[in-house]
């Protein structure tokens, strides 16, 4: 081409750019396609007189597949992409629509949200399916993306529960049918990285992938995978219960803990010692943020890595499960201008969250709200939020005294450990700041004995304590599938005088959204201890626990037990639930 002919372009201008087609732009974006691609593909969609879409013609000239091109359209169109439609499915939503219609324009209900229908389909930009879904069931209908080849397995029939394992299957054949290349990755996995050969571990990465997104689908708290002798097994928590999932062959577990680390920013030659880390990934246009710990064993390196989404710290306190009258008190207690409030219970008993709720009540525009936390688990618009490092010096007392030289009004530490920090956190609240925190003990009095195991003064305990909120998490009745119930005679046991009280026990029948467990996410149940004249009078006394307690039966304290068994008269828990919460 001589000098003097005119170039061809391989760039758009910005404004050329905003003015393609979103799709192109999606794709141009993710580097799906290039900008000399694009510009061909348009120059193609004209030649043809527009009688074909962009995305038909990037199809045609094989720049992307089917899916790719999907996702592209979902995110054009702002609405999720639901790999595994089958991981989200209920069937009694699926039949809203008849079997014809779902067949004919392959779309299937995936969810009822009130009288929103969840439909995914191959096609989101087909309204006309959309107006005949809506005439059909009478409710709003929201679209998802899912692709083709998923839904075609759904619509012929393959059970919703089988699907999910299917695919991990299929993942897991390709593994086994690479076998070679795959063992070459547990020899000199760390060479190949380094040398950007990752692409041989296509089988690996999907397995990965597949694994994190169905746990988020299923709403998994936490993703275990556990080498053993011989063999592999992938567990989730889903509601606080271990459940397993899948095996994987166990000489995949290198390669799998490698995909991890790097993932997570890790030393992938590291196999002796634990490490900690970090994933942000998103799913279905979600973000989500996983921690990651590594444990070196017998058999190969344990991993497990806990889900932590954001959208829990956005919960109010009203959503946690809290009867209105326990609810009316401890917003009373937590709008007192000054004092210190825990809340106390084992690991895994919803305290990050209550915590978190608790500063969403306050008016972050003209007040300062910090915390100290380990880790941060998630963000909080309009508060400063620090995460200690041991390692260089920064623990939370440290962190602690430099916060009451930032002009703070409210301040969250993540965990009272230490007697440093306890006898900071109490001195801040006797100064005119509040003061929010957590502990490890079983029961709200065992809080006082704590501090004062801290050495935290007794009289200082009942000049700065406003209240102690103990709490546990037990499973809820699933909604979709609850249906009112008879209490067994073992049940009007172990409730003792509830049994007699009026009320409307529920169970769940079991259900696609329930695992056919009857049980579907958790609440809260509570004790709320909040200290009177005649407690502060014994706290600067003797501080005997027993005395503590007997005063607090005099006054008809309702503890953990009480409240657990209220939710089980309201139909929102189990009698069985309750004592395995409280037994803890």
């Amino acid at each position: 081409m001589s000098p003097l002919e005119p170039q061809p372009r391989t760039t758009f201008s910005s404004r050329e750019f905003r003015s393609l087609p979103r799709v192109g732009q999606m794709l141009v974006e993710d580097g799906a396609i290039s900008v000399t691609q694009l510009r061909e593909a348009l120059r193609q969609q004209a030649a043809g007189g527009q009688r074909l879409l962009l995305g038909e013609v990037l199809l045609q000239m094989e720049l992307v597949d089917r899916d790719t091109l999907l996702r592209a359209v979902a995110r054009s169109l702002d609405i999720a992409f639901v790999t595994e439609p089958a991981a989200e499915a209920d069937p009694a939503v699926m039949k809203m629509l008849p079997d014809a219609m779902r067949r004919e324009h392959r779309v299937v209900p995936l969810r009822r949200e009130d009288d929103l229908l969840v439909l995914a389909t191959a096609d989101p930009q087909n309204e006309h399916v959309r107006e005949l879904a809506q005439r059909e069931t009478g409710l709003r209908v929201r679209f998802v993306a899912s692709p083709a080849d998923r839904l075609d397995a759904m619509l012929a029939g393959v059970p919703v529960a089988d699907a999910v394992q299917e695919r991990a299957q299929e993942i897991v054949a390709d593994l086994v049918d690479g076998e070679a290349a795959f063992t070459l990755q547990e020899k000199q996995v760390e060479e190949m990285v380094g040398a950007g050969q990752d692409d041989d571990m296509g089988p690996v990465v999907r397995l990965v992938n597949f694994i994190i997104g169905s746990a988020v689908q299923e709403g998994a708290s936490d993703i275990h995978i556990e080498p053993d002798d011989g063999a592999m097994r992938v567990r989730f928590r889903i509601d606080g219960v271990l459940g397993h999932k899948m095996s994987p062959p166990w000489r995949m577990s290198a390669a799998i803990a490698s995909r991890i680390k790097i993932m997570a920013r890790l030393d992938i030659s590291e196999r002796r010692m634990p490490q900690d880390g970090e994933i942000s990934v998103r799913v279905n246009g979600k973000p989500i943020d996983l921690r990651v710990s590594t444990l070196p064993g017998k058999f190969g390196e344990k991993i497990v890595m806990r889900v932590v989404d954001g959208s829990a710290a956005r919960l109010g306190l009203e959503q946690l499960g809290f009867r209105p009258t326990m609810l009316e008190r401890f917003r009373l207690v937590v709008d007192q201008p000054y004092g210190i409030v825990l809340v106390t219970g084992p690991t895994g008993s919803g305290k990050s969250t209550t915590l978190y709720s608790v500063l969403n009540t306050f008016d972050r525009t003209s007040i300062n709200v910090s915390t100290v936390e380990d880790p941060v688990e998630s963000n909080i618009e309009g508060v400063h939020q620090a995460q200690i490092n041991p390692k260089a010096g920064f623990t939370f007392a440290s962190a602690l005294r430099s916060l009451l030289r930032q002009d703070p009004d409210v301040i969250m530490v993540g965990e009272i450990r230490d007697s440093e920090t306890a006898q900071i956190a109490v001195q801040a609240a006797l100064t005119g700041h509040v003061v929010l925190s957590t502990l490890h003990t079983n029961d709200a009095p065992s809080a006082i004995t704590r501090l004062g195991n801290l050495g935290v003064e007794n009289f200082l305990i009942a000049a700065s304590l406003r209240g102690v909120l103990a709490q546990r998490l037990v499973r809820r009745v699933c909604r979709q599938c609850a249906t009112p119930c008879e209490l067994t005679e073992p049940q009007r046991l172990s409730m003792g005088l509830y049994a007699h009280q009026p009320g409307t026990p529920m169970k769940g029948a079991g259900c696609r959204k329930c695992r056919d467990t009857g049980l579907s996410g958790r609440l809260g149940i509570y004790e709320l201890m909040v200290p009177d004249d005649r407690m502060n009078d014994l706290l600067c006394g003797t501080c005997d626990p027993a005395s503590i307690r007997a005063l607090l039966r005099e006054q008809g304290f309702e503890n953990l037990w009480d409240d657990g068994m209220q939710k089980v008269l309201a139909g929102l828990t189990t009698p069985e639930e309750v004592h395995g919460a409280c037994r803890h």
